[in-house]
């Protein structure tokens, strides 16, 4: 199970980095531009959804597999914390913090619901988020 959330863990944070460089060189335009990955994600064939939210979910708390899920969590919202910093946010966390939540919960969303327009709604918010935090 390790090995297979290594592997998910490269190809997500990948592609959210991947959306965020092709929103251009601005960190404000990367801080919405990421959730293109999840528009991406939401609209695959055989989507199922976050599989660190699934595989945590059932596994033992402390675990091995929940650990792994809590250092994928907290390595992207550092991330995500670095480009709130350099887009000039006063408060870089609390930003990083609402943007991983919408990540999130678009990506349960997108499998629950079966509506990728989830996603798309999760990026109009981070927009919203974005701008209000830096202007």
């Amino acid at each position: 199970m390790l090995a297979y959330l290594d592997r998910v863990d490269q190809a997500w944070f990948g592609a959210l980095r991947a959306a965020a460089r092709d929103a251009g060189d601005e960190p404000r335009d990367q801080l919405v531009g990421m959730f293109d990955a999840l528009v991406s994600a939401c609209r695959r064939d055989g989507y199922h959804g976050c599989a660190f939210i699934n595989t945590a979910a059932e596994s033992s708390a402390g675990g091995p597999v929940h650990a792994r899920t809590v250092e994928h969590k907290t390595v992207v919202r550092a991330w995500v914390t670095e480009l709130a910093r350099k887009a000039g946010a006063a408060d870089p966390e609390m930003l990083a913090r609402q943007l991983t939540l919408l990540i999130d919960g678009g990506l349960a969303s997108g499998v629950l619901d079966g509506d990728p327009a989830i996603a798309e709604a999760a990026r109009q918010s981070a927009r919203t988020l974005v701008t209000a935090a830096l202007d």
